[in-house]
């Protein structure tokens, strides 16, 4: 720790030129000093606060880390966390935006109508999945991610990944989700109008399954936000620069999706839970 640096040295050079150096404030200092005098009574906050940190992969700002350590039974509050996230020194990753194009809507392939409408939240009483495609660079070429999403739990129900961007990708992405939720009936699936998700085959598997398209309007990305969220969340905490190899990039994305995202990563729209978890008192709920 810094100061415990400064507390080491200052018997060999000046406090202020220590301070400077470490780039800590001098008052911050003496106040480290005092607090080692007693008890600190933050102690256990902050080794769970850290612990927290680390298994959100660095990722966790100040809301989730709140509800995480409420979970672990501390009663705090946000202006307290702010102030040991000042002093250890934890910042989350921003949050940047989340416009992308993958998929060619320039097409004369029959189109269906925008059923969703943006109704994202999680109490939609219609079974909802959405789905979209997002690119993933390597130095062995791109690779593509076609993702399955519920809009009532925020799972990720299904993906697939490939070096190109046929319509067999999202089918896939598809058929994966359907082989873990196959009771799902009556239900929407929304996409935007890439050639893909209008080509005959997927218009076929979908019908097939009794699911009801539904598509963005075109070039209008905020009609299917819950998908572009995740994209801009997956390329924030997981694809955050190029991967050696695809091979690495599949390893990678199967770990973040089944070992943290879906699994542990909180979820503000959850109410601070993981999307596994809440789907678990849904269907507890309807039992």
């Amino acid at each position: 720790m810094r100061y415990a640096f400064v507390a080491a040295e200052r018997t060999q050079y000046p406090v202020r030129v220590l301070c400077r150096v470490m780039e800590v404030s001098v008052s911050g200092f003496y106040d480290f000093t005092h607090r080692r005098l007693r008890p600190d009574p933050d102690t256990q906050l902050r080794i769970d606060l850290r612990s927290i940190f680390v298994a959100s992969r660095n990722t966790y700002g100040r809301p989730r880390l709140v509800a995480a350590l409420r979970q672990k039974s501390h009663a705090v509050g946000h202006k307290r966390v702010r102030r040991l996230m000042h002093e250890e020194r934890i910042q989350a990753k921003s949050k940047g935006g989340f416009r992308h194009c993958t998929t060619d809507s320039h097409h004369y392939l029959p189109v269906a109508s925008n059923v969703l409408n943006r109704q994202f939240s999680i109490d939609n009483p219609t079974p909802t999945w959405v789905g979209d495609i997002t690119y993933l660079p390597t130095k062995e070429g791109w690779l593509y991610l076609a993702i399955v999403l519920s809009i009532q739990t925020r799972q990720i129900l299904g993906y697939s990944l490939s070096d190109r961007m046929p319509d067999t990708l999202v089918e896939r992405a598809f058929l994966n989700a359907w082989s873990t939720c196959s009771g799902t009936s009556g239900a929407v699936f929304h996409s935007d109008q890439g050639s893909q998700y209008a080509s005959s085959k997927f218009r076929l598997t979908l019908a097939k399954k009794d699911f009801k398209q539904s598509m963005s309007r075109r070039g209008n990305c905020w009609d299917n936000a819950v998908a572009e969220s995740f994209f801009a969340t997956l390329k924030r905490e997981e694809a955050r620069g190029v991967y050696p190899t695809k091979k690495q990039a599949q390893l990678s994305i199967a770990g973040y999706v089944h070992g943290f995202y879906n699994s542990s990563r909180l979820h503000s729209a959850l109410g601070y839970r993981s999307p596994n978890e809440y789907a678990k008192c849904l269907r507890q709920a309807t039992e």
